[in-house]
């Protein structure tokens, strides 16, 4: 219960040097260690219930929508048929949630290596826990490298969903992971990865894309606002095994009337357009990548 003092939560990391991100703690529902990390449930005063993971947030009731929204469709809505999708982490369930929602998915499998985060998720998460009942979905509790390595060519999608790049994640972040999925996927598949922020982390988002580049005909970066994540944004390396895709214009443009049956609060076809228009130090930066 270090992060929490005097009734709030910080935030701190040397990830985000400098700076650090409060919410007011109305209650402390769950804190355990799992086998890979510390979980921390609680209710806040503003954000509904809060998921932190080795005392970093990884998701809040009030704006996770913003996030899984946009890693599931803007790989989902750059690819003509989607029929199977792997999710790599998200034990959660958001992304799960939004992944299962789109008609053309059939099936798909999650990989979340720590069940506790699962189990807790579904008792104080109903919310984001709800694809876990799908009877579209595989799970797999254990490492996703491991799964990827026994299923070549097997995927039309792949998500990552991932915290951080350190401890369990930082692996995640890295070439050989990329090269693992690329082998994952079937031709002209699809994957997007989280890719963290570009006002903290422009140089690694460089090196990402600098070697996504080297394994992929198709690679864009793209991002999102969401308050509670580091400075407000998150972004997502996508990449295409197919040298036709373009990702700043949506194959599948979703209508109104899928928007409002999909539930979607955040996404939307021109939300996905706009993702891809970076402020010019990012831009500068990236495209000399």
């Amino acid at each position: 219960m270090d992060h929490i003092k005097d009734g709030w939560f910080m935030e701190k990391s040397a990830l985000w040097p400098g700076q650090a991100m409060s919410l007011q703690v109305k209650e402390v529902l769950y804190n355990k260690k799992s086998k890979f990390q510390d979980v921390l449930v609680f209710t806040s005063e503003t954000y509904g219930n809060v998921l932190v993971l080795d005392g970093v947030i990884q998701c809040t009731e009030r704006d996770e929508f913003a996030y899984q929204e946009m890693i599931a469709n803007l790989p989902l809505c750059s690819h003509l048929s989607p029929k199977r999708v792997l999710i790599i982490g998200g034990g959660d369930g958001g992304v799960l949630r939004e992944v299962v929602k789109n008609p053309l998915v059939e099936s798909v499998v999650l990989c979340e290596i720590d069940e506790d985060v699962i189990n807790v998720s579904k008792k104080f998460l109903p919310g984001m826990a709800k694809g876990f009942f799908s009877p579209k979905l595989t799970l797999h509790v254990g490492d996703g490298f491991e799964f990827m390595k026994q299923n070549n060519n097997a995927f039309d999608v792949i998500i990552t969903d991932s915290s951080d790049p350190v401890g369990p994640a930082e692996s995640l972040f890295k070439e050989s992971y990329f090269q693992l999925m690329k082998s994952a996927l079937k031709d002209g598949g699809i994957l997007c990865s989280q890719g963290e922020c570009q006002w903290l982390h422009l140089e690694l988002i460089k090196e990402m894309r600098s070697f996504c580049e080297t394994l992929f005909p198709a690679v864009e970066y793209a991002y999102s606002t969401i308050p509670t994540y580091p400075s407000g944004q998150i972004g997502f390396m996508l990449c295409s095994k197919n040298p036709k895709t373009n990702f700043k214009e949506p194959v599948k443009a979703l209508s109104k009337e899928e928007i409002g049956t999909m539930d979607l609060k955040y996404y939307n076809p021109e939300i996905h357009r706009a993702s891809f228009i970076l402020p010019e130090f990012a831009r500068k930066v990236l495209n000399e990548a």
